[in-house]
């Protein structure tokens, strides 16, 4: 039998319960955005991002940076893009200074569909953690995640 490096241990649990903690998040948050809005939490975020974006020097982001944005891979982000075009949310057109980029915007349909969700998200978020903050486990990631007190930015 080998021996247990504490450490390690203390260190796998608290990913486990990070884990955790953002699995619950994740699916509270899907549910209310789903029900309410018909969007995934992942469509909820890709339009966040690229509604970010502005037309100065670097404000559009390359296919690259919106799936690092969005946490998925780039084959998987240009289906997401392109089911929201689909549904008009989302419209593509070339870059004017390098016509092998494709820059993506939001439409003003998935703008006005953003900011009837972005309520949605933000109290679905809240429950999600005080839900969490419940479980003596999950109460110190909470209670991390609330201190962090990060501002959305315009």
């Amino acid at each position: 039998m080998t021996a247990t490096d504490p450490a390690l241990t203390a260190l796998a649990n608290g990913w486990a319960a990070l884990s955790l903690l953002h699995g619950r998040i994740e699916t509270h948050i899907e549910r209310a955005l789903q029900s309410a809005h018909d969007l995934t939490v992942r469509e909820y975020s890709l339009l966040d991002v690229l509604s970010r974006q502005h037309s100065g020097e670097g404000g559009h982001l390359q296919m690259k940076q919106v799936a690092d944005a969005v946490v998925l891979s780039q084959s998987a982000t240009t289906r997401l893009v392109t089911r929201l075009e689909d549904r008009g949310l989302l419209s593509r057109y070339l870059c004017p200074t390098d016509r092998r980029g494709i820059y993506t915007d939001v439409t003003e349909a998935g703008l006005t569909l953003l900011q009837q969700a972005r309520p949605t998200n933000d109290a679905a978020l809240r429950e999600a953690l005080d839900e969490a903050a419940k479980n003596p486990e999950l109460a110190p990631l909470v209670t991390a995640v609330k201190a962090m007190n990060l501002t959305r930015p315009t």
